[in-house]
């Protein structure tokens, strides 16, 4: 059977392997599954958005379902459409973070949280069998429009509250959060300046926020004597920040921050990460942290699970329970405002946390080599390192008090990840040399 789905729905080249034919079988694949109801679709500001959006809903119609097109919309305020009009499911056409000649197709749940592996293999059984279900002629899906945002405010307005008004700058970085975050931040009652806030589908910056892609943004903070700056993916599941010094906040160190602040706004309990989350989190909060595979399915799955309070990735997706089982990082924006307002400027805060140096590396990797590859790695790194704790439960994760290492496939693109955390820079990069031996062996052998 052909994989179309990976870690985060289907992400392809467009117009190679992600074409209109293949959205238009989505679209008659999910229908048929779901056997009726209503469908909420949005799209981020991709190019080819209106293309495979116009073409999935199409095959949704012809299986008759109803569908609510609320176009241009970052993937938080799908996952807000869903609850709010009572849909069964939610669509977004996006490729996140990847280069603007992607797109994809990421399916949600009427609770707002990602569908399962379990639900996107039945919707992969579906597409190759082409059983799908045919409305007849009276009783395609009726197709109306919808515009959420406001909506969307009013209520991130009840639940986040500030005393005082900041400087933010945001740089949406040209994707769909441009529609919704600054205004979010302006009727919280902040002064915002708008970086690449044009929803053109021509990117300016890479869309994953990390310290080189902010550079741009971290310059205006300084010379704006801004209060935070804020920045998002192409989709706005994420959230990059910017210190009032002008720093880019390590995703680790601002994870720590906001997990301790939705403790101390929510009251105890559990906070949920991922294995490829370093020992920070746990130093910083002093509660009981809980890790899951590596994606915001297995994160929202594992907030259900354990009834936590929080759960997010050091990549800057986060899941707020109180909020929403779809990651946001809009409203994540909001959340980080309230936390300076109550507890004080971002650079303060940002010192109570532990640092420690963390190394990645990708190794490229054939799609069909890495099952063996991983095979060969985890053989070797059990002999190779002087380990106490192994976490298999996505990839291969070895630690023990000093140290870890992540050895885990890319979901989305033909490599392996290496992630890696020490308490000296000389530790972390013996263990890099190391690990990448152990990786490229394995790659060559497989």
């Amino acid at each position: 059977m052909s994989r179309y789905f990976g870690t985060s729905g289907i992400r392809e080249v467009v117009n190679e392997k992600l074409t209109p034919e293949l959205a238009l079988k989505v679209g008659k694949a999910l229908g048929t599954y779901l056997g009726g109801g209503r469908v909420v679709v949005g799209m981020d500001t991709r190019t080819s958005g209106e293309m495979l959006k116009s073409a999935l809903i199409s095959g949704l119609l012809s299986t008759g379902v109803e569908v609510i097109d609320i176009g241009l919309s970052p993937t938080p305020l799908t996952g807000f459409a869903i609850k709010l009009y009572g849909a069964d499911a939610g669509v977004t056409i996006t490729a996140s973070h990847n280069p603007p000649q992607y797109n994809g197709i990421k399916v949600w749940q009427r609770n707002g949280m990602a569908y399962t592996n379990e639900m996107e293999n039945e919707l992969e059984r579906i597409l190759e069998r082409g059983s799908f279900k045919k409305a007849a002629w009276n009783e395609i899906g009726k197709l109306s429009y919808a515009d959420p945002k406001e909506e969307y405010i009013k209520k991130a307005l009840e639940v986040v509250n500030l005393d005082d008004s900041y400087t933010v700058v945001l740089d949406a970085g040209n994707g769909a959060g441009s529609i919704l975050s600054p205004y979010l931040q302006r009727r919280l009652g902040n002064k915002v300046i708008s970086l690449n806030s044009n929803p053109s589908g021509f990117f300016v910056r890479e869309l994953e926020p990390n310290a080189k892609s902010l550079e741009g943004l971290a310059k205006t903070v300084k010379a704006m004597n801004a209060d935070i700056g804020i920045a998002h993916d192409g989709d706005a599941d994420r959230i990059g920040v910017v210190d009032d010094e002008g720093r880019f906040v390590e995703y680790e160190v601002m994870l720590s921050l906001i997990s301790g602040y939705m403790l101390r706004r929510f009251g105890k309990g559990k906070i949920i990460t991922t294995v490829d989350a370093g020992f920070a989190l746990d130093d910083y909060v002093r509660g009981e942290v809980v890790r899951v595979k590596v994606g915001d399915v297995a994160v929202a799955e594992g907030i259900m699970r354990e009834n936590a309070i929080f759960g997010g990735e050091p990549s800057g997706t986060w899941i707020m329970p109180q909020w929403n089982l779809t990651p946001d990082g809009i409203f994540a924006g909001a959340l980080v405002l309230e936390m300076i307002d109550k507890l004080g400027p971002l650079s303060e805060l940002a010192k109570d946390v532990p640092r420690y140096v963390t190394l990645r590396a990708k190794i490229p990797c054939p799609n069909g080599k890495k099952a063996k590859a991983m095979e060969l790695i985890e053989k070797e790194a059990l002999r190779s390192f002087d380990y106490e704790r192994l976490i298999d439960i996505d990839g291969v994760r070895i630690e023990n008090d000093e140290w870890w290492i992540l050895f885990r496939p890319s979901g989305t693109e033909p490599i392996m990840r290496i992630t890696l955390e020490a308490h000296t820079k000389e530790k972390a990069e013996g263990l890099m040399k190391k690990a990448k031996e152990v990786v490229e062996r394995a790659i060559r052998e497989a």
